[in-house]
């Protein structure tokens, strides 16, 4: 139907000129009336104004109130990052065989630092996005760690855990003495306290370096000696450094090394003596120069002195000699014998000889084995080429032996692996 004309007039106004008023047949609207006729078929969106229809706000952020009746927008939800350290804290026994590692969820890590209470520090290196730091080696044995994290959007994170005891251990005591100066001869020998299976792991954590520079390679007498050497002697007033890397090093099953430290010594001038028994002389360079020649006597037919390349290991002023000692039951008992020089673990010595008569020397070969030059009882004649040449002489230095009629010494009979060559040392190498 059509819709009356509304009158938006006051009914107080007056009347227009020529209008007719409202008589029976005619009735007038109010808008009330009008908003009544039209019903439900006018909804609320009349009522409100400039308002949206009711489900306009359905699947945006709920307004919130303030107290003044103001809506607000909610925040979006931000999550602060996690982070997680592997020993985990409050560990009291954590393993020491494996590196420690910092993670974080929901953010990146800034820095990370790793120290012990006994003073040391673990390095490591962040991944690309910087979520995950791993150490570059594993915490020591038996101390307590402190882990401090920083992640960007979030409070530093500190945590502690303590690495377990080893059980069985092992120690490496090593030739020459720190500090000393040696013979260029001298090779850096290892000897291990418990027998080594892994031999690749505990030489890996070994490392001789000189200066000047030269290739220093490993190689392996049995399962509990390591020796190093260059392919040939030292150079004069070579610096050389012993690293030893072994803490935590599993050996064995279950055996675990205890040494990290650094040792340095010193090579000093090049000696080479050299031994021929076929002449029973010894002649003694020193730098490229003949220093002396000794008239000398060596091991009989019946005990010949081992021929090669030997190393002088100990020095002794004076010292005792049994046969039996050397398997050769009651021969010899000589509780003074002058200026002794060991060249082998079996015995083999260059020493001093008061008791034989002084043509034996340069003469005839009448010893069990050793090497020997006329001296004096005490030890005090400085004349004597015993004492002469034990005072020209250091540990490390090299005796070589020519025209013995004795087969090469082993190189595993004293520090005497300068007769094996430089291919077959290598080979002996657990790397």
């Amino acid at each position: 139907m059509g819709v009356p004309e509304i009158s938006n007039r006051p009914q107080s106004a007056p009347r227009e000129p020529g209008r007719v008023p409202p008589g029976p047949g005619r009735r007038a609207w109010s808008r009330r009336g009008v908003l009544a006729a039209f019903g439900t078929a006018v909804p609320a969106l009349a009522l409100s104004g400039c308002g949206g229809p009711a489900d306009a706000t359905e699947g945006k952020d709920t307004a919130a109130t303030d107290g003044t009746g103001a809506g607000t927008k909610a925040k979006a939800q931000v999550r602060t990052p996690t982070v997680t350290v592997s020993p985990a804290d409050g560990t009291k026994r954590a393993g020491f065989t494996d590196p420690v590692v910092v993670s974080v969820t929901d953010g990146a890590l800034s820095t990370v630092e790793v120290s012990g209470n006994d003073g040391s520090t673990l390095a490591g290196s962040f991944d690309e996005g910087r979520t995950r730091w791993v150490s570059d080696r594993n915490p020591y044995s038996g101390t307590k760690y402190t882990v401090t994290v920083k992640a960007a959007g979030a409070a530093e994170h500190t945590s502690t855990f303590v690495t377990k005891s080893p059980g069985e251990t092992f120690a490496g005591y090593f030739t020459p003495e720190a500090n000393s100066t040696s013979g260029v001869g001298m090779p850096v020998s290892i000897n291990f306290t418990h027998a080594v299976t892994d031999r690749a792991a505990v030489e890996k954590a070994v490392t001789v370096t000189a200066e000047p520079a030269v290739e220093v390679v490993g190689h392996w007498f049995g399962n509990t000696r390591l020796d190093f050497r260059p392919a040939e002697y030292w150079a004069a007033g070579t610096r050389i450094t012993l690293s030893l890397r072994l803490r935590d090093v599993e050996g064995a099953d279950g055996v675990h090394g205890v040494q990290s430290k650094d040792v340095t010594f010193h090579i000093g001038r090049r000696q080479v003596s050299t031994v021929d028994l076929a002449k029973k002389t010894m002649t003694v360079e020193r730098d490229g120069t003949v220093l002396a020649t000794y008239p000398v006597s060596g091991g009989s037919a019946a005990h010949t002195t081992w021929s090669g390349i030997m190393v002088i290991s100990e020095r002794f002023e004076e010292t005792r000699m049994e046969s039996s000692t050397v398997g050769l039951g009651d021969e010899y008992d000589i509780a003074d014998v002058p200026h002794a020089q060991r060249l082998t673990t079996s015995g083999t010595f260059i020493h001093g000889n008061y008791w034989a008569a002084p043509s034996v020397f340069g003469g005839s070969n009448t010893s069990h084995g050793c090497i020997g030059l006329r001296d004096t009882k005490g030890a005090h004649d400085s004349s004597a080429p015993g004492h002469r040449f034990y005072e020209s002489s250091m540990l490390g230095d090299v005796v070589v032996v020519e025209n013995s009629g004795e087969r090469t010494v082993e190189a595993s009979n004293g520090l005497n692996g300068w007769n094996l060559s430089w291919a077959d040392w290598k080979a002996g190498s657990a790397l």
